[in-house]
């Protein structure tokens, strides 16, 4: 689950530049990202928003923001061009970082891609680029003109149709995008680097991804979007970027901050449970973990995490494993491994059965355990009993009594 904030800040000429800022709903973000989009699209592009919401339902917050002239930031689009595209993204690392955000993680899409290489070298705070079917040489963008191109340039500026959609552009803008220094850039990039591309990318052919990775130095990696399409318009492909984009950075990421010991010392013993939006969704978190709970989507849910009956049968499997596993080790007992399979059953009591009210409910927990090794029938037998004495187990078999106590406003601390 994950929370949209408008982000909005001052370019470099003093246009409002507007962006939205995703952030994983709970804890703080791991790391942070500036994305930047393809030439002419938006922070609404579906690559964007796709790779925005993925990344931070993985604990990276993103912000993707529109160039000079596009969407909602103010400016002139046809005087802007990527020298623009390359100050805006500064402006946005360091309107990130006043806000203690600054990015580590630089991803750009298309256009934007090539933005991000050149604009590396001025964001102290990057620690890795991530290129999507990016152009290796800025002016291939001027390729999208096409007959429109020699109009600009004789008349000085021009409505060109992009993509089914007007715009008016200068020869500023093409100023701009010739004669950059992209291999060079490259070869000095000083930071890790990943080449994202469909090799069937009709807009900008995979040999540019070649010549990105060929011209930038080690380490460097490069991942195929089989079957995408440039825009990476189908959902499952903007999420299989994200997805191999966020273990890929882990190992570049900045160290997480360790958890102040006072918090560790505030939870210890104890499980916090708060409401967590949605329906039925619960924010989970101990002295050292969080996670969600949640119903499956068929009970209406939206299947962000376990169920509280995944939880109850989880504390009984992997008590049961961890006990036979404990006793095993200090008997010198042949054990391998222990799986346990557990499910959980609600029958209606049937008469004669039970002395209890018609409409109860017989409720079961069935655990199924499996000992792998080479083990004598006195040592499985040995290691069954010693299953039931787990303190799960115990806890469930036992005299349970849950003390439920109304909080008064004042104590609470959220």
């Amino acid at each position: 689950m994950i929370a949209v904030e408008k982000f909005s800040f001052a370019g470099t000429d003093g246009q409002r530049l507007d962006g939205r800022l995703e952030k994983p709903l709970y804890g703080p973000a791991r790391a942070v990202a500036l994305f930047a989009h393809c030439f002419t699209c938006t922070k609404q592009s579906r690559a964007a928003t796709h790779i925005a919401a993925a990344l931070a339902a993985r604990g990276i917050a993103v912000l993707r923001f529109d160039f000079t002239g596009l969407g909602g930031s103010e400016g002139d689009f046809a005087n802007a061009g990527f020298v623009s595209n390359v100050d805006d993204l500064v402006a946005a690392a360091d309107a990130l970082a006043a806000q203690g955000m600054a990015p580590g993680l630089l991803i750009g899409h298309s256009l934007g891609g090539a933005a991000v290489i050149a604009a590396a070298s001025r964001i102290a705070s990057a620690r890795a680029v991530v290129t999507i079917g990016a152009p290796f040489a800025v002016d291939h963008v001027l390729g999208q003109l096409g007959d429109q191109l020699r109009d600009v340039e004789e008349r000085g500026e021009a409505e060109v149709q992009i993509g089914g959609r007007s715009f008016r552009v200068a020869r500023g803008f093409i100023a701009q995008a010739k004669d950059q220094p992209q291999a060079r850039r490259l070869a000095d990039l000083g930071l890790p680097l990943l080449v994202m591309h469909a090799p069937t990318d009709a807009i900008v052919e995979i040999d540019n991804a070649r010549a990105i990775f060929e011209a930038a130095l080690h380490p460097k990696s490069f991942i195929a979007l089989d079957g995408a399409d440039h825009l990476l318009t189908a959902k499952p492909a903007a999420e299989f970027a994200a997805a191999m984009i966020a273990p890929w950075f882990e190992r570049y990421a900045p160290a997480r901050p360790a958890t102040p010991a006072t918090t560790g010392r505030a939870l210890e013993g104890l499980v916090h449970v708060e409401t967590a939006g949605g329906k039925f969704a619960q924010f989970v978190r101990t002295a050292t973990h969080e996670f969600i709970a949640d119903e499956p989507e068929a009970s209406g849910g939206e299947d962000d995490g376990p169920t509280p009956y995944d939880l109850l049968l989880a504390a009984l499997g992997t008590c049961t494993s961890m006990t036979i596993m404990m006793y095993a080790r200090r008997k010198g007992i042949a054990l391998e491994s222990v799986l346990v399979e557990l499910e959980h059953t609600r029958d209606h009591a049937r008469d004669g059965e039970v002395s209890v009210a018609a409409d109860a409910r017989i409720q079961a927990l069935d655990r199924a355990i499996h000992l792998r090794g080479s083990l004598s029938e006195a040592e499985r037998a040995k290691l069954m009993e010693i299953a039931d004495r787990c303190p799960v187990h115990r806890t469930l078999e036992g005299e349970l009594h849950i003390h439920s106590t109304a909080v008064p406003r004042a104590d609470h601390r959220g």
